[in-house]
């Protein structure tokens, strides 16, 4: 029988936690290093997404946030360039196939949607992700009120839903429907 030495469990033991601390140490200077960045570049994504949905607007308030049915949701209002309210952008979400679906709505002064925007998405591919689609989106601009999904052509108050992907089609609706009641819970123009 061979006796192990405390040499023999010693040495490792150190040469792993010095690995370690090694790797720790250079992991906190990477995130020290990258993180102003990545901070810089989601606010510089933020701000285009914002304008991409509300184009009328030349700059936007500081983030605010709305509570409606337990769930709080951060919105902007939009301004042009001589201070007069344009409308808000709102950033809300709905479960979809594959999960939550965020989104950025734009609603202009008059109550209709201007603009919608997919932060994040991870539906089916070929499918639900055919949401990200530009014809898709452009469904939504100019409705008001309660947003329905048809699965044959669509109206003023509903969109075409994508083929095969009626559930992401319902939670898209269902993002801007969220985005159109917290207009209407802010008191749309007159709040602006």
């Amino acid at each position: 029988m061979k006796h192990i030495k405390a040499r023999d469990i010693l040495i490792p033991t150190v040469s792993l936690f010095v690995i370690c601390v090694v790797v720790t140490a250079l992991l906190g200077l990477t995130n020290a290093v990258t993180a102003p960045q990545i901070e810089r570049l989601a606010a510089e994504t933020e701000a285009a997404a914002k304008q991409e949905v509300l184009g009328d607007a030349e700059r936007f308030s500081e983030a605010r946030e709305i509570e409606k049915d337990g769930t709080t949701y951060t919105y902007y209002e939009g301004q042009s360039a001589d201070g007069s309210f344009v409308g808000y952008v709102f950033s809300t979400s709905a479960k979809g196939y594959g999960g939550d679906i965020d989104v950025m709505v734009g609603v202009k002064a008059d109550g209709t949607v201007a603009g919608v925007n997919i932060l994040s998405i991870s539906e089916t591919a070929g499918l639900g992700m055919n949401a990200k689609n530009e014809s898709f989106l452009q469904q939504f601009i100019g409705k008001s009120g309660e947003i329905g999904v048809q699965k044959n052509g669509s109206s003023d108050t509903e969109i075409q839903a994508l083929t095969g992907a009626t559930i992401t089609s319902r939670a898209m609706a269902s993002a801007v429907n969220q985005a159109l009641a917290l207009y209407a819970q802010l008191g749309g123009a007159q709040n602006g």
